[in-house]
């Protein structure tokens, strides 16, 4: 098609100033999920822009819907990131190239594109150093006020979309994200074939990195949880782990001990308890549980987003057994090795789908998701319409 065009003024109305786009008409309109400032959520149509120097414009096909963005919907923020105007939702995409922009080489229209939503500056030290996930001028997609991909057209830098072959569905594509972040959390915390761990939290990070330490070799695993029904799923997602139930009226060391118990590690001492804990949900008393759980020695991930200030961190537990409590902000160099993972077979995340919506009801994925009594897993956005360009 040959759209019509404007150019915009640059200033969005929050009064955030971006660099100028230019709009163009599409033949079906461009539905959106926004955060707003005061806790809500709002469903509108957004403009299309064309595609920039080095990006191109995608047909949305799949979101996931995040914990983060549960969180910038009902608390604002998520440490220094906060929701001060209107944002478009959604990092977790997978999606069809519809037009390139100039200098653009690595793709063509039709192609088949996962999204890395992070666009870091590129010229930090943290950048140059290869550490661009720790970049503080990176522009992230669903975090204000970079809008997301809970939208039928979004412009992306090329550089930042990954190839997907056939046989990867787009939903798959969109797992590619948080699966991401478990392979950053497993590589820093390094996970040893045929040493025990734990996964704390059995929500999709925590069932994605409960199959992520078995595919890597990890032995025994035990996974907990305080949701009989998430663990059940967990057993049948991984039939070789063991699963652990929380309970409220143990203190986190007491439920530490009873984790460890699981190891049946008396033989060989304390060299058999769990040398990695993988923190799956930021939750201050499961941290701290983690923190009591690891071996001597041991490593302790925290993966999860929790809250901004945690108090009562056992400080010189840790000290006294020099273990590492270590932490991770987001991944880099992730995709084409999760790319490898779900094409080779090595990584099965498809049962995690437990809810699909088509973007005109993306509002209802974000209460059911935001809801644990939906037993859902891992909800996601569709748009399977045709004929969008």
């Amino acid at each position: 098609m040959s759209p019509s065009v404007t150019t915009t003024n640059g200033v969005n109305a929050n009064g955030v100033v971006k660099p100028k786009k230019t709009t163009i008409s599409t033949p079906l309109p461009n539905p959106s999920l926004q955060v707003t400032a005061d806790h809500n959520l709002k469903q509108v149509e957004a403009p299309v822009y064309a595609p920039g120097i080095g990006e191109v414009l995608l047909h949305i096909k799949a979101t996931g819907v995040c914990g983060s963005d549960i969180h910038f919907w009902r608390h604002g923020r998520i440490g220094s990131l906060v929701v001060e105007g209107d944002c478009i939702l959604g990092h977790e995409a997978a999606g069809i190239v519809l037009q390139c922009g100039e200098g653009v080489t690595n793709l063509q229209p039709g192609d088949r594109v996962a999204v890395e939503p992070g666009v870091p500056c590129g010229v930090c030290f943290l950048c140059m150093d290869g550490r661009y996930n720790l970049c503080e001028d990176v522009q992230f997609a669903g975090v204000y006020p970079y809008d997301g991909t809970i939208q039928r057209y979004k412009c992306h830098p090329a550089k930042w979309c990954h190839k997907i072959p056939d046989h990867i569905s787009f939903s798959e594509g969109a797992l590619l994200e948080p699966l991401s972040v478990v392979m950053h959390g497993i590589n820093t915390a390094g996970l040893s074939l045929g040493r025990g761990a734990v996964v704390c939290g059995a929500g999709p990070i925590g069932l994605i990195a409960l199959a992520a330490a078995r595919a890597s070799g990890a032995h025994p695993i035990v996974i907990t949880d305080l949701e009989p029904s998430r663990l059940e799923f967990a057993k049948k997602f991984v039939p070789s782990a063991i699963t652990y139930q929380i309970r409220k009226n143990l203190s986190a060391e007491e439920n530490s001990k009873e984790i460890r118990r699981l190891f049946n590690f008396e033989h060989v001492g304390e060299y058999g308890a769990p040398e990695v804990v993988l923190e799956c949900t930021g939750v201050e008393n499961s941290v701290i549980t983690a923190c009591y759980t690891a071996r001597r020695g041991g490593t302790v991930m925290v993966i999860g987003v929790g809250r901004e200030i945690m108090n009562n961190l056992p400080f010189m537990h840790l000290s006294l057994a020099e273990i590492d409590l270590k932490f991770i902000n987001r991944y880099r160099d992730t995709w084409p090795a999760g790319l490898q993972c779900l094409g080779g077979g090595i990584l099965d995340l498809k049962p995690l789908v437990s809810h699909t919506y088509p973007l005109e009801q993306a509002l209802d994925a974000l209460h059911t998701c935001g809801d644990l009594s939906n037993g859902s897993i891992k909800v996601q956005i569709i748009d399977d319409k045709e004929n969008v360009f």
